[in-house]
C-alpha cells in the first residue's frame, strides 16, 4: 500500500484566546484546531464574519502564535524557531494575499513586488528580472512603474500576488483575496491561482464568504465556535 505524501503544512490542537471583558477575562477564538494542506491542494475556509478564520490563517503562516498547539511546515515545527529564523522560513516558503493588498503607496509596482527578494538578499538585477516576469504573467506589463493609487483593484491584486510569489513559494495563505473585487476581476483572481497551483504544485489555503469559491477547491473547512469542521 503506497503511504499518503507528507503534508507541506499541518495544524496539531491549535488553541488561541484573548483577553475579553467576561468575568473570565478570556475569548476563546479556536479550540483544539486540526488541519492538514497537501502538495498542490487548495482548501477553502468559510465562517461567519468575527469567528477567527484571519487567526488562523495568520497561525498557520507564522504571522501569530497559538495559545496551545503546533504548526508544522513538512517536518518544521514552526514555533519552535526563534523569531529571527521563523521570519527567514516563512519569507522563504510562505506567500501572503490579503483583501487589502497592503502594497507600499509609495513604491512602484515592481517596486513592491521585489520586496521580498531584498529581503531574502536577492541582487536587486535578479529581483528585477523575477518580478517583471511575474507582473508579465499577470497581465500587467504596461503597469511596472504605476504606483498602487494609478492601479484599479484588481491590479492592485494581481500586484499583491506577484509579490507573494516573488520567493517561488510552496504555499499561498490567501485571506479574501476577492472580496472587494467585482465578479469579472473575482473571475480572473481565481483562475490564475488554480492556473498557479497547476504550474507551480502551489498549495492553497484560500478564506473565502462565497460558497461558489469554496465549493471549486479540493477541500472545505467551516470554522464555527472555535471549531473547524471538514465539509464531505
Amino acid at each position: 500500500m503506497t503511504s499518503s505524501p507528507q503534508p507541506v503544512l499541518r495544524a496539531q490542537n491549535i488553541a488561541k484566546s484573548f483577553k475579553g471583558d467576561s468575568e473570565s477575562g478570556r475569548l476563546d477564538i479556536l479550540t483544539d484546531v486540526n488541519l492538514s494542506i497537501g502538495k498542490s491542494e487548495i482548501i477553502a475556509i468559510i465562517g461567519s464574519s468575527g469567528c477567527g478564520k484571519s487567526t488562523l490563517l495568520h497561525i498557520l503562516g507564522g504571522l501569530d502564535q497559538p495559545n496551545d498547539g503546533s504548526v508544522k511546515w513538512g517536518d518544521q515545527s514552526i514555533y519552535d524557531l526563534k523569531s529571527d529564523n521563523l521570519a527567514d522560513l516563512r519569507n522563504r516558503n510562505v506567500g501572503f494575499v490579503f483583501q487589502f493588498h497592503h502594497l507600499l503607496p509609495e513604491f512602484t509596482a515592481i517596486e513592491n513586488v521585489m520586496m521580498p527578494g531584498f529581503i531574502r538578499g536577492l541582487p536587486e538585477d535578479e529581483a528585477e528580472e523575477r518580478a517583471s516576469a511575474l507582473l508579465g504573467r499577470l497581465g500587467l506589463d504596461g503597469r511596472l512603474t504605476h504606483r498602487p493609487s494609478q492601479l484599479s483593484g484588481g491590479e492592485q491584486q494581481r500586484v499583491s500576488m506577484a509579490r507573494a510569489l516573488m520567493n517561488e513559494p510552496s504555499m499561498i495563505l490567501a485571506d479574501e483575496p476577492t472580496g472587494n473585487l467585482d465578479e469579472a476581476n473575482t473571475e480572473s483572481i481565481l483562475a490564475q491561482l488554480f492556473e498557479l497551483r497547476e504550474d507551480r504544485e502551489l498549495s492553497i489555503a484560500l478564506i473565502t464568504h462565497e460558497k461558489e469559491i469554496a465549493d471549486r477547491c479540493d477541500v472545505v473547512y467551516e470554522l464555527h465556535n472555535g471549531v473547524l469542521h471538514r465539509l464531505d
